[in-house]
Formats: structure tokens, sequence, C-alpha cells
């Protein structure tokens, strides 16, 4: 006879909670970022990783482009072009986390999956 209890309806749904809570958190600010990181050490989601994982990628992204804005007027033309980029993936990335989904960003999520999948684990 089976006598495990299954689990609550609240306690999966505070489950879910949280794991959306450092997803969503992770894209709001780089304070955001931080706090995420701090809150997913205490209790470790895919989710959570894996939206981590996504926002370091654009972070990462954002500060290798920023060496382009140090070259005169074709540099800042390029630097234009990847902070929209950016934006566009950073609000899909927060779509995503908002659905609750682990749906990579279009071109580079993949990527940062793979990059640094052994980071928030």
């Amino acid at each position: 006879m089976d006598t495990t209890v299954p689990p609550s309806q609240a306690a999966v749904a505070g489950a879910i909670t949280e794991d959306r809570t450092v997803a969503i958190l992770s894209y709001v600010t780089i304070v955001g970022f931080i706090a995420a990181i701090f809150v997913h050490q205490s209790r470790k989601t895919q989710l959570g990783a894996f939206h981590l994982r996504q926002v370091l990628g654009l972070v990462l992204t954002g500060v290798i482009g920023g060496v382009a804005a140090l070259v005169p007027i074709l540099g800042w033309i390029v630097w234009f072009l990847v902070v929209i980029g950016l934006f566009v993936l950073w609000l899909l990335g927060l779509i995503s986390a908002i659905r609750g989904d682990m749906r990579p960003m279009p071109l580079l999520g993949e990527h940062y999956q793979r990059w640094f999948a052994g980071v928030f684990e």
C-alpha cells in the first residue's frame, strides 16, 4: 500500500512562485541579478539557473559590445545596434521568465546555456 502523501497544491504553487521569482528578479537591474544569485543559492532550481545563465550572457555580451563604443563613429553605431539587440533579447527573456518557460533567447541563448553550463548549478 502506498502511504506517500502528494504535495498540496499550495506547496506546489509556492515552489513554482519561488522559481519564477529568481527567474524574474534576475532580469531586473544588476542589483536584481545579484539578489537572484543569493536567493538561488538557498534553493536551487532549474528555472532559476537557466535564467541566471541567460542574464549572465546578456551582461557579458553588453560588456564586450561596449568595447566597440571606444571606437569613434563606427563603434558608436555598432554599440547602438548592440544595445537595441540586447534590449529585445532582454525583453524576450523577461517574458519567458514571467511565463515560467525555459525558452532560450534567439541567436545567443543556446550558446549562453552551453558556455555557462557549470554556473549556477
